[in-house]
């Protein structure tokens, strides 16, 4: 018996659920990248790197080509670039919300202030 499509989506977004991961695949967006090229904009060392790529690789959202020592990856599909994309647009409109509930919330409670309090 094959998994509920739920679920399957559910594991896909779990895939999709690691900062690294996000932006591998909007690097990849772009372009193709070699690793090297992708080592300074994430920010982590090479083997952890490669990990994130792994399992990229096994939920088939990347492929990769070699010319010479070089590993390229690019996205299997531009609907990866779409997602990015459609997420993207979704969390600026949950932003702004979020923002005007807070400029409304200042306007009937000028006391609020827009740092936190500091520890005791």
């Amino acid at each position: 018996m094959s998994a509920p499509l739920y679920q399957l989506k559910a594991d896909f977004f779990k895939t999709l659920g690691h900062p690294v991961r996000i932006r591998v695949l909007e690097l990849l967006s772009q372009r193709e990248h070699a690793v090297a090229e992708m080592l300074p904009e994430v920010g982590i060392e090479a083997a952890h790197l490669s990990q994130q790529l792994a399992v990229l690789r096994r939920a088939n959202l990347v492929a990769t080509r070699k010319e010479g020592s070089t590993v390229y990856y690019r996205l299997t599909s531009p609907q990866v670039a779409e997602l990015l994309t459609v997420a993207r647009t979704i969390l600026s409109g949950v932003l702004a919300g979020q923002a005007e509930l807070l400029q409304d919330l200042r306007a009937t409670n000028p006391t609020l202030t827009t740092s936190p309090p500091g520890p005791s």
